[in-house]
């Protein structure tokens, strides 16, 4: 699996409707048949910061993904709302997706 975590910080006047500006491209994303996820998140501390926690099977569908239009578009959207150069990490690692944190689990009520 190829796992990516991305760290965008939005301009202030586009952080509000970050989610909806990149709503297309995350739908198409998702859509792709070696995506396992791809999920937004925004940072408590700093309401301009989103992170994107995204994975794909393999490093051919990673590929796909990046020669797609709908990353191309989505790119070109962002740019115009983005306040610094996102920051990424990006690696391969052996599972398919998320598995289960051993050492937490719910108690009962």
């Amino acid at each position: 699996m190829i796992f990516i975590a991305v760290r965008f910080t939005a301009r202030p006047d586009h952080a509000d409707h970050w989610l909806d500006l990149v709503a297309d491209f995350t739908r198409a994303t998702r859509e792709e048949p070696g995506n396992l996820f791809f999920d937004w998140s925004r940072s408590v501390d700093d309401p301009n910061v989103f992170v994107l926690l995204e994975a794909f099977a393999d490093a051919e569908a990673g590929a796909a993904h990046v020669a797609s239009a709908h990353f191309t578009a989505g790119l070109a959207t962002m740019a115009g709302a983005i306040a610094t150069t996102p920051e990424i990490i990006n690696v391969e690692v052996p599972q398919q997706g998320w598995v289960a944190m051993a050492e937490l689990a719910p108690t009962e009520a």
